[in-house]
């Protein structure tokens, strides 16, 4: 059994990490989708509350509350599968939520990438990156999530990509990561290896 995490700022490539893993046939469990999931909820457009109701989620049922309600849906997958993915973890008190679950078997991989380069990403996607356009922008979304304590779990990470080299290069990455052959990955603990 293994439960590979993710964490990275918007437009460092968590998305493509998840799409790399479901080709491999490894199931994602997307902690946004709960968040998602709970904007419908209250009758509320996710596109535009995403972020509010992610702090009201917290505050309301504590600091780990988007992964608590992650852990049923990982372990579901986990009944079928050897593996799977968590992408968007935020902070450091999800990172001992997963551990606490999983022990040795969770691996945190924080993908990372200058602001500049998230910004074109963001930008070639077609996702707003300022305010004057009606949008959060990216920088009060970066701090929204290192607010989340995003830095700290960035930190916590196993293994660290530098996401700024080809997409190829990146989905290599990714694609060793989660079949197992990234020895980086085998060496669990708290070590940072960049890869």
């Amino acid at each position: 059994m293994r439960v590979i995490g993710t964490v990275g700022l918007p437009g460092s490539g968590k998305g493509e990490a998840a799409t790399v893993a479901r080709e491999a046939g490894i199931p994602v469990v997307t902690m946004g989708d709960v968040i998602r999931t709970e904007c419908r909820a209250r009758g509320l457009d996710p596109a535009e509350h995403h972020g509010e109701i992610a702090q009201t989620l917290r505050e309301e049922n504590g600091a780990d509350a988007i992964a608590a309600r992650s852990l049923p849906l990982v372990e579901d997958r986990l009944e079928n599968h050897d593996s799977v993915v968590v992408d968007g973890i935020r902070s450091g008190v999800e990172v001992d939520r997963f551990e606490e679950a999983f022990g040795d078997d969770f691996y945190l991989v924080s993908i990372e990438a200058p602001f500049e380069v998230r910004a074109e990403r963001l930008s070639e996607r077609g996702r707003d990156l300022g305010e004057d356009d009606g949008g959060e922008g990216l920088r009060a979304r970066d701090e929204r999530e290192l607010g989340f304590g995003m830095g700290e779990a960035m930190e916590r990470a196993d293994v660290r990509i530098e996401n700024t080299d080809t997409l190829e290069a990146f989905r290599d990455r990714i694609q060793a990561i989660v079949s197992g052959e990234e020895s980086a990955i085998e060496t669990g603990g708290s070590a940072r290896d960049d890869i």
